[in-house]
């Protein structure tokens, strides 16, 4: 496992890969070790500073097949799913993938997910939108959703077509 550690509004990132696949994005920055500078890995961070600029509301990245359980795939497809600017709720994402009564299990899901931001858990939130659970914290969630509308808003009136 490869590790470099990229910089962003919300702080450092720990980025990961397995050589040409991103395998996971930690919020606490990488863990103690070697870093390094691989291909894949400029990418990660090329793409993470783009969407942080607001220039990029989608990833490109090739990522590793992760490892989790069949309701953890489920819910990870779910939320990449979720449009940049949108938002769904633990409910909804538990009766998407056909288990109306798991939203707490969708919430241990997204804490599981390896890659935040590129899988934007930060997208699901309780019912109502209220921002709960997050494993990078909800100050992170709330920069997050607010970048992601301030942008939205911005590309959605320059394009002269707001809805």
């Amino acid at each position: 496992m490869e590790w470099a550690s990229v910089p962003s509004p919300i702080g450092p990132l720990g980025v990961a890969a397995d050589g040409a696949s991103v395998t996971g994005i930690r919020f606490a920055g990488p863990p103690p070790g070697p870093l390094v500078r691989t291909p894949v890995l400029d990418l990660v961070a090329e793409q993470l500073a783009e969407y942080f600029a607001g220039s990029r509301t989608d990833f490109t990245l090739p990522l590793a097949p992760p490892a989790g359980s069949a309701f953890d795939r489920a819910i990870w497809a779910a939320i990449a799913a979720i449009p940049y600017g949108e938002t769904a709720t633990y409910g909804a994402l538990a009766a998407q993938v056909g288990q109306p009564d798991a939203a707490r299990a969708v919430g241990v899901a997204c804490h599981r997910n390896p890659v935040p931001i590129v899988v934007a858990c930060h997208r699901v939130v309780g019912a109502g939108g209220k921002l709960v659970g997050f494993g990078g914290g909800l100050p992170r969630k709330r920069f997050l959703l607010e970048l992601e509308a301030r942008v939205w808003i911005e590309q959605t009136f320059k394009s002269g077509s707001p809805t």
